[in-house]
């Protein structure tokens, strides 16, 4: 017989751009929850695969450098800056769709969600395929989304803040192939669980977001 959870997950999806990143960690720090960001884990093979002057779009290269990295993987990894890049977010995407990637990192992410080393009260994690994936029976699913135009914009200002030259066009056209890539893949495409709760930010500011998040967190979980 399965022992109970004692600890409750929250599984936050959505495409890159959609404010999910930002809200889950601050829903993470209000409910004194263990965060992971899981798209940590697909850059840091992707940045991998970069640093081997390899392409992340060949397939047996990237789930060799899967492999090789959920064998040594720490947490604290993630916090290399160089995994923030565009170039790395580019890779993880390409990566990302293999289906022996995936395998790879399933683990780390499913004893994050399951077996939490500290005692804890829950747990968040946010990607692209946590409540369809890897926690399916998450206590609370939200899909986080906006107009791909609304998002383009943020990553145009986001890119603009650290003096990196790009126009809209440019990232427009890049976040639209992101996206048909994301969910155009045959292994844990993109996409919002049957049960997930929709978060449309397109119109809403961060504090906004969170209040709509946190109501029905806590609705959900009460």
């Amino acid at each position: 017989m399965t022992t109970p959870r004692k600890h409750k997950i929250i599984a936050i999806d959505g495409p890159a751009a959609s404010g999910k990143g930002t809200l889950a960690r601050r829903l993470a720090a209000h409910l004194g929850y263990a965060f992971l960001e899981t798209g940590m884990l697909y850059r840091a093979v992707g940045y991998a695969v970069l640093q081997d002057d390899n392409d992340p779009a060949d397939e047996t290269v990237a789930i060799f450098a899967a492999q090789n990295l959920a064998k040594t993987l720490r947490p604290e990894d993630l916090q290399n800056p160089a995994l923030r890049t565009d170039a790395a977010g580019s890779a993880a995407s390409n990566v990302a769709k293999f289906e022996g990637v995936r395998e790879a990192l399933l683990r780390f992410q499913k004893d994050f969600a399951y077996a939490p080393k500290d005692a804890v009260k829950g747990v968040i994690l946010d990607g692209r395929d946590i409540g369809t994936v890897i926690c399916p029976d998450a206590d609370v699913k939200l899909f986080v989304t906006a107009t791909v135009e609304t998002r383009a914009m943020r990553r145009l200002k986001e890119l603009q803040s650290k003096n990196i030259n790009t126009d809209f066009e440019t990232v427009l056209h890049d976040m639209k192939a992101r996206d048909a890539r994301d969910s155009g893949r045959d292994t844990a495409p993109l996409k919002p669980a049957s049960d997930a709760h929709i978060i449309d930010t397109s119109d809403l500011n961060a504090d906004e977001a969170f209040k709509l998040s946190l109501d029905i967190i806590t609705a959900k979980i009460r």
